[in-house]
């Protein structure tokens, strides 16, 4: 994924175990809008940059100023430097961006998707991102994927290897 700097979006410097690669384009979003006074309203996406899309959303929770505080760490436990604060436009082009780019390629999002869309607010893309890795789709297998519907699924739409690349994870 490459962010278009002329929107003044610029992410934070990552160490070598933290980047892209090492996520295999899995980027988290979590959005929190103001509810009530002490309450916010939060929707969180796990998103696939380089070719699913969303693959999973939740909320929209309301929580709490102090449950959010404390919901931060444990939302971003799996990236070791952290979440980074970043403009709401800047969410919602990664999020709704990449759902765009999933559909191109055949895949819809997450079921959960539809009840969290509206966190993100109006869109009006082109998103300022470039998906996909290295300029094609670029599929790595997760646990709950279907490997093969997958691959079958970017070879109709994009046509065979190397118009796409892909890594499956050996099942046990």
């Amino acid at each position: 994924m490459a962010v278009d700097p002329s929107r003044g979006w610029a992410a934070e410097a990552l160490s070598p175990e933290d980047d892209e690669e090492s996520t295999g384009g899995l980027v988290s979003v979590l959005v929190a809008r103001k509810h009530r006074w002490d309450r916010a309203s939060v929707c969180g996406y796990l998103v696939d940059v380089y070719c699913l899309g969303v693959k999973n959303a939740f909320g929209p929770d309301i929580k709490t100023d102090v449950e959010l505080a404390q919901f931060l760490p444990e939302y971003y436990a799996a990236y070791p430097a952290g979440w980074q604060d970043a403009p709401i436009d800047l969410a919602a082009d990664i999020v709704l961006g990449a759902v765009g780019y999933a559909r191109s390629l055949g895949f819809e999002p997450h079921a959960d998707f539809a009840q969290a869309a509206g966190q993100l607010g109006a869109w009006e893309g082109p998103p300022a991102i470039t998906f996909g890795r290295g300029g094609k789709p670029f599929y790595q297998s997760g646990p709950y994927d279907n490997p093969r519907k997958v691959i079958e699924t970017l070879e109709r739409t994009v046509g065979p290897p190397p118009a796409f690349g892909y890594l499956v994870a050996s099942r046990a």
